[in-house]
């Protein structure tokens, strides 16, 4: 089991674990999953609610040419995650990358997140599992961690590149 574990890069997300007796049954829960979680950081690109009390953050990765690409957004973040991060949110210039962009609420959803844009100049260490959608974005949200002040965003890892 421990290889199959490795196997994120080529799509498999986790392992799913049953009893031996137990059967499939549609639209009912009793497997376990385990999926690899993996702890990486990215650049703060938007926020959703006010920017002096973010409530999730939209993470982005620039790629190889210089252009940031959207690869997520976390879970709501904690009050005082929120008051942490809001003072080192700058307000975005017109040319941010994400300017006309909408993002989705959320997996297979016509809702579109309310955000606010921002400098894309802030690293947070998250932590996400192994899952990536088509377009090399993370499937689920991530967790906050924490700020990684001393990173600059140009030490984060590239867009599809491993972490």
């Amino acid at each position: 089991m421990a290889q199959w574990l490795t196997w994120g890069s080529i799509g498999m997300e986790g392992v799913l674990f049953k009893r031996l007796a137990d059967s499939y049954l549609p639209s009912a829960r009793g497997w376990l999953k385990y999926k690899p979680i993996e702890t990486s950081e990215a650049i703060v690109g938007a926020v959703t609610g006010p920017p002096t009390a973010p409530r999730s953050l939209l993470l982005g990765r620039y790629d190889t040419g210089g252009h940031l690409h959207y690869v997520g957004r976390t879970t709501t973040l904690a009050t005082a995650a929120g008051r942490a991060i809001a003072p080192l949110l700058t307000p975005a210039a017109a040319d941010h990358p994400w300017t006309g962009w909408s993002f989705s609420a959320g997996w297979d959803s016509r809702e579109t997140l309310t955000v606010t844009l921002v400098e894309p100049a802030l690293v947070v260490e998250v932590s996400v599992d192994v899952a990536r959608d088509a377009a090399g974005r993370w499937r689920h949200p991530a967790r906050w961690h924490r700020i990684r002040a001393e990173m600059h965003p140009m030490q984060v890892p590239k867009f599809r590149e491993p972490d």
